[in-house]
């Protein structure tokens, strides 16, 4: 990696973000005309697969009775199988309803009002909405640029986490599609237990957000014994392809779970749910079918990207990021796919992929769409971006 600036954090005391959910299929037909049944989501990284599983597990499964009581408290048998399969001890598994609701009960727990949360940018936007929601102080740590993967930067963040309660770490990263290098996250966690230790101040958590570690077949859930203040958080959501579950897991050491137990909400994962993933945790041959046919998707998706003119970078993820060449031609794209019904990833005007989409890897027929429509309309893009009586300004 090149050597980068190290840039200053950026702090935010200001009112929470205004957020609000993605638009539903309904309200996107309704905004474009388009027919309800020609919505394709591309935005949430949601990638179909055959329900084969879930449909055997429902018809097997005596779930009539079930459906009329709460589920087991302590979820033990969906615990067990999360335990043997990220190969930790069930007293270091925590369930929760999907991995959104494990962050935000990790925000409610150890970031208290006022505290600060080291964030590296461009990432998954739900880490701000979290911190400044409780509300807390976010130190924006810019990544390294594109060229440079948008590695993180170690300086920048120990630096950050001087002052700070908790940092918020996706790897691979959302949305940029990229694992750190070998060996980055061990080396980060040295320095930040070091840099505690010379203070004499405990050393922060660390949330480490691992929802597409399947892609790259490596998890960092060992760090823990080195860094007994790191939380590895999972999902069933997306290279299981079982979103509609809701079921995340915290992995930590003992004493951080215990700790994190009595602010769980009791049953919000449901009976049907805690069956479906507990088999397909079990079941290597659900994750091996899913992750073969995402990477066969995937390098299909990128071939069109690159032929029409717009290449994606490079990704382990169900996802695609595409460089559009500016904020204008990204919005261009957006509202021409839009009026198909084919629904990307945008990013606001000051972030910094604005000039980009993300396309969430899907099925074959919907990624035909998808190609079918760049092919379409990229050409006569392409020209406007490398026109340069059209093309944006540069800005300081």
């Amino acid at each position: 990696m090149r050597p980068v600036p190290t840039p200053t954090p950026t702090p935010s005391s200001s009112p929470p973000t205004a957020y609000a959910w993605e638009a539903t299929d309904e309200q996107v037909a309704e905004r474009y005309g388009v027919p309800l049944h020609r919505i394709v989501r591309f935005d949430l990284n949601t990638s179909p697969a055959p329900p084969d599983l879930a449909l055997r597990l429902l018809r097997a499964g005596d779930f009539g009775r079930a459906i009329s009581e709460y589920p087991p408290s302590d979820y033990r048998d969906l615990v067990q199988a999360a335990a043997d399969r990220y190969g930790v001890g069930e007293r270091e598994v925590l369930v929760g309803a999907g991995a959104d609701e494990i962050l935000d009960l990790l925000a409610k727990v150890f970031l208290p009002p006022g505290a600060s949360a080291v964030i590296p940018t461009p990432t998954y936007a739900l880490y701000r909405v979290l911190t400044e929601q409780r509300p807390a102080r976010a130190a924006l740590v810019p990544r390294a640029p594109a060229a440079d993967g948008y590695a993180l930067d170690a300086v920048a963040i120990r630096l950050a986490a001087r002052d700070a309660a908790l940092i918020w770490l996706c790897d691979p990263n959302n949305p940029t599609g990229l694992p750190e290098r070998d060996g980055a996250l061990a080396d980060l966690l040295a320095g930040l237990l070091a840099d505690a230790l010379a203070d004499g101040r405990t050393a922060p958590i660390v949330v480490l957000d691992e929802a597409y570690a399947e892609f790259v077949g490596r998890s960092h859930v060992a760090l823990r014994d080195a860094y007994p203040r790191l939380v590895t958080v999972r999902t069933a959501s997306k290279a299981y392809a079982l979103a509609g579950m809701r079921v995340g897991f915290a992995i930590a050491r003992p004493e951080l779970i215990s700790i994190m137990e009595p602010y769980r909400p009791p049953g919000s994962v449901s009976i049907p749910s805690v069956a479906i993933v507990a088999a397909a945790l079990r079941d290597p041959a659900v994750l091996a079918v899913n992750l073969a046919r995402v990477a066969h998707e995937r390098s299909r998706l990128a071939a069109a990207f690159a032929a029409s003119g717009f290449p994606a970078r490079p990704s382990v993820t169900n996802f695609l990021l595409v460089d559009l060449g500016g904020r204008d031609a990204a919005r261009t794209m957006a509202s021409a796919l839009l009026a198909r019904g084919l629904v990307p990833r945008t990013f606001g005007a000051d972030h910094p992929l604005a000039g980009h989409l993300r396309f969430t890897v899907r099925d074959e027929a919907q990624d035909g769409l998808l190609i079918e429509a760049f092919a379409e309309l990229a050409p006569p893009l392409r020209t406007a971006v490398d026109d340069p009586a059209t093309s944006e300004e540069p800005r300081p």
